[in-house]
């Protein structure tokens, strides 16, 4: 009996692209369209081996690979080639959640960081993203560890008794999850197929390559999220990216890099932000509302920018070294100091929970949900909303405190254990 096996496409050169990169000359600019394209071709495993690696060196020496408009449309082939979701079926799911408050419209929220970093913290945005779930619809992107001992994926892998089936999770079922947990792993490699023909390549080459930036903008349903913190790893990325989320359309997000060089909120020090905002758009023509043409072509609202720093104390939190909050461990043991949050174990001063909990609330304030002057999270609420603002014109205390009462109340614990349910009896 014979074994079919795949057959590989035709491949095609991309030649006079390499040429121009390697040879610029003013006349003959390169464009962030014509890299974008060359990308799509590795996706369908139509570049050989050869020309993957002259293109990523070639945007490496160029420093194109942190030029803005390149980084947001290559991203955008990324999500193209990725596996597709039912989208009708994914928003009716969301909307059944009913999550609306504040100027949170219940719409998909993620929280992630470029990695590459250097400090090996403990796994703060995986953590964040459950202990934001009961507030927020989470769609949270993440891989297996790229330049750290535990990534993402490798934490949820190594939680006892029963971890979460993440590698069942898929754009089939999606819309199934979420219409039984607020939270949904969304694995990498379960979505976008299309990068296993440059693994390798990567793993050659040894150096970092635009895909570490791709990563954090390829959510497979981008198009879903609301709002997002994105974490990068030096301080010259924060303006790229920012500028990559407003070309993408993102009008809620905000970009983080601690002082130190930190792809999250700094519990050591400061944190330098890149924000965008919603806010309605003076161009809008309240008159032409109804006329769907106009609509379509004018947008209600646009992003804003606005820079500032955040310290612990915006969120009525200690600071803490880098050196308390240590993450250079194995999953297992991350896995466990997770659980221990999640089942409010630790003292409310420890400081990987104050460093956890400054980054849950920096999510929450983008996602527009501590905008609301009235609370009624459940049980355990008290209903005192902080309604001081600090910079950027944030509620971070509120933040907190809604994160606190997710912990506290058992909350984000009972969304994960959801989540665990949901995926062990997934096919």
């Amino acid at each position: 009996m014979s074994v079919q096996t795949r057959q590989k496409p035709e491949s095609i050169s991309i030649s006079p692209l390499l040429k121009k990169l390697a040879y610029p000359a003013s006349e003959v600019a390169v464009e962030a369209s014509e890299i974008a394209s060359a990308f799509a071709l590795i996706f369908e495993d139509r570049l050989s081996d050869i020309q993957t690696a002259a293109l990523l060196t070639l945007l490496h020496s160029t420093q194109l690979d942190k030029n803005a408009e390149v980084v947001a449309k290559c991203s955008h082939r990324m999500r193209e080639a990725a596996r597709q979701v039912d989208k009708t079926a994914l928003k009716k799911a969301i909307e059944s959640r009913g999550k609306q408050e504040g100027s949170y419209r219940g719409g998909l929220c993620d929280i992630v960081g470029t990695g590459g970093d250097s400090h090996s913290t403990f796994n703060i945005s995986t953590t964040a993203s459950i202990l934001a779930s009961p507030l927020l619809i989470m769609g949270k992107h993440g891989n297996r560890a790229q330049t750290s001992f535990s990534g993402s994926a490798d934490v949820l892998n190594a939680v006892s008794p029963i971890p979460p089936k993440i590698g069942a999770v898929s754009a089939e079922n999606l819309s199934q999850v979420f219409a039984a947990s607020n939270y949904a792993f969304l694995f990498a490699p379960n979505f976008h197929y299309g990068m296993m023909y440059a693994d390798h390549v990567r793993r050659s080459l040894g150096l970092r390559t635009i895909f570490n930036l791709m990563g954090p903008l390829a959510n497979p349903v981008d198009w879903a999220i609301e709002a997002r913190v994105v974490g990068v790893a030096y301080q010259a990325l924060g303006p790229v990216f920012v500028e990559a989320l407003r070309q993408m359309g993102a009008k809620k997000a905000l970009v983080v890099c601690g002082e130190e060089d930190l792809d999250e909120i700094s519990c050591a020090g400061k944190t330098n932000c890149w924000q965008l905002s919603e806010v309605p758009n003076p161009e809008f023509d309240k008159s032409k509302v109804g006329d769907e043409d106009y609509d379509d072509q004018v947008p209600r609202t646009i992003a804003r920018l606005e820079t500032f720093q955040l310290e612990s104390s915006d969120f009525g939190l200690s600071s803490y070294p880098l050196s308390a909050v240590y993450g250079r461990k194995m999953p297992k043991d991350n896995a466990t100091k997770l659980m221990a949050i999640l089942r409010n174990e630790l003292e409310r001063d420890d400081p990987i929970l104050s460093f956890v909990l400054m980054n849950v609330a920096a999510l929450l304030v983008t996602s527009g949900i501590c905008e609301s002057d009235t609370s009624n999270m459940g049980p355990g609420d008290d209903g005192k909303v902080i309604t001081e603002r600090g910079p950027g014109g944030g509620r971070w205390k509120e933040g907190v405190r809604r994160a606190r009462w997710a912990i506290e109340s058992g909350a984000a614990l009972k969304c994960f254990e959801e989540f665990i349910e949901i995926t062990n009896k997934l096919q």
